[in-house]
């Protein structure tokens, strides 16, 4: 069992909220879950996630910003509040939502592809990476990185912070 990436663009609803995990419940509790949300607001990474991250950064945790905010950058919500949830809930900002769609914009497909090392994810222990071919370069990284792409530009543009939720698939 491994972890699974789901992505919600909202507008920005942290400022000024003294407890912000009282949003994340709010926003992604059960109730919030269940609501109903424009399909061009949701993006689910799966369970790739963490290969996407670590090409974009070469780590599979860190790496330097704007690329690492992408995938795990921004502030967790859920210090507290994950077994209640059942997830972990990470929050970028508008401003670090926009650099990391210019970034995003900046790094074609085929930077990324020439990262594409099966053996070395998985010696980084990379989720999923042991059950990676080359042929998945292609099938996966590259609908990935559109979508991603894509997701942040439009967030970007309409001012929009991302939520990241990370639950256990």
């Amino acid at each position: 069992m491994g972890l699974a990436m789901s992505f919600f663009r909202l507008p920005p609803v942290l400022e000024g909220e003294a407890d912000p995990g009282a949003v994340a419940r709010l926003l992604f509790g059960p109730a919030g879950r269940r609501a109903a949300r424009p399909a061009d607001t949701v993006l689910d990474l799966g369970g790739a996630w963490q290969v996407l991250h670590y090409l974009l950064t070469g780590d599979p945790w860190d790496g330097p910003q704007p690329a690492s905010d992408v995938v795990c950058g921004g502030r967790l919500l859920t210090e507290d509040g994950a077994d209640e949830l059942g997830a972990d809930v990470v929050y970028l900002s508008p401003d670090r939502v926009k650099l990391a769609a210019d970034h995003l914009t900046a790094t074609p497909f085929l930077l990324l592809a020439e990262r594409w090392d099966v053996r070395a994810m998985a010696a980084a222990d990379v989720q999923d990476a042991r059950f990676l071919d080359d042929a998945a370069r292609d099938r996966v990284l590259r609908p990935m990185h559109d979508a991603v792409t894509r997701f942040f530009q439009h967030a970007a543009a309409e001012g929009h912070a991302v939520h990241k939720l990370m639950t256990q698939n």
